[in-house]
């Protein structure tokens, strides 16, 4: 096991992320898609059952958690952002309109995030973090985060340990993510557009993402569990990640934070070499 100061003395840290992305990644596929009232409602099923459902589960087990949430989302549901702080919870960026910046100009996503920066700006929400759309992140994201003053972004994958990324701008701490840990994987699904084809047992998720949590407090790593309040809010999966919760609980060497205060002790941790920032590889 590599030791540091991160893990504050236990085995791994946990954080569970819930990326609220409602109506949007719909939309970004096809603005026709407004007009498709079951699928509409099967989005909004997320902020609206699925976020308070979670929001209760962690009020009872006693965990932090943070809610990336598009600036749409927010502004389009004003009280939402406000109700999850309130809790005791963080709210962190996750793009305006759910547009991977891979999808975009460097102008357009620099547009598009301070666009979400506005409207929390307006809610009095304070953001410290960011998590790309479909963690489909330019080469230039990193930089656009310290930019605006933010200390972290959770959407890369080159290591399974957080980092540090010394951009122009300053020192972020990244905290990666994996396909491994994400409901997307597991559960989603619609007909149209194709969003995912495979429905699988919460039973097999818990059984996954429990395997991955003991590989993880052997190695000393980071759990940065991603799911979605459409997917994970619903019963049956709700209640086995409460059993995942409450397992890592039982481990005793298991910590959670919420994102903002694990990049605090990223980039407070001596042991940490600030690594450069990554620059896309010249081929052939």
């Amino acid at each position: 096991m590599t030791a540091g100061s991160w893990l504050g003395g236990g085995a791994a840290v946990a954080t569970l992320t819930f990326d609220v992305d409602a109506e949007t990644p719909i939309l970004a596929a096809g603005a026709h898609y407004a007009g498709h009232q079951m699928t509409m409602s099967h989005q909004s099923y997320g902020p609206d059952v699925g976020v308070p459902r979670i929001l209760d589960m962690l009020d009872e087990l006693g965990v932090p958690a943070t809610f990336f949430v598009p600036g749409w989302v927010a502004r389009n549901r004003p009280g939402l952002a406000a109700s999850i702080v309130e809790r005791g919870h963080e709210v962190a960026h996750h793009s305006y309109a759910h547009r991977a910046p891979t999808s975009m100009s460097e102008q357009e996503e620099r547009d598009d995030f301070a666009k979400a920066m506005e409207v929390f700006a307006a809610q009095r929400i304070e953001i410290r973090g960011h998590r790309a759309a479909l963690w489909g992140a330019r080469w230039q994201t990193p930089e656009l985060v310290a930019e605006h003053g933010l200390s972290y972004d959770s959407s890369l994958m080159a290591d399974d340990r957080p980092y540090r990324i010394a951009t122009a701008g300053g020192e972020i701490a990244e905290l990666p993510v994996h396909w491994s840990l994400d409901d997307w994987e597991q559960y989603a699904f619609l007909p149209e557009p194709h969003i995912g084809s495979v429905i699988e047992s919460p039973a097999k998720v818990l059984e996954l993402w429990r395997a991955e949590l003991d590989g993880m407090r052997h190695y000393g790593c980071l759990f940065n569990l991603c799911c979605h309040p459409f997917l994970s809010g619903r019963p049956g999966r709700i209640m086995a990640l409460r059993r995942l919760v409450e397992y890592a609980l039982e481990c005793g060497d298991v910590t959670f934070l919420r994102c903002r205060d694990l990049a605090d002790a990223v980039l407070a941790d001596p042991a940490l070499t600030a690594r450069p920032v990554p620059k896309p590889p010249v081929y052939p």
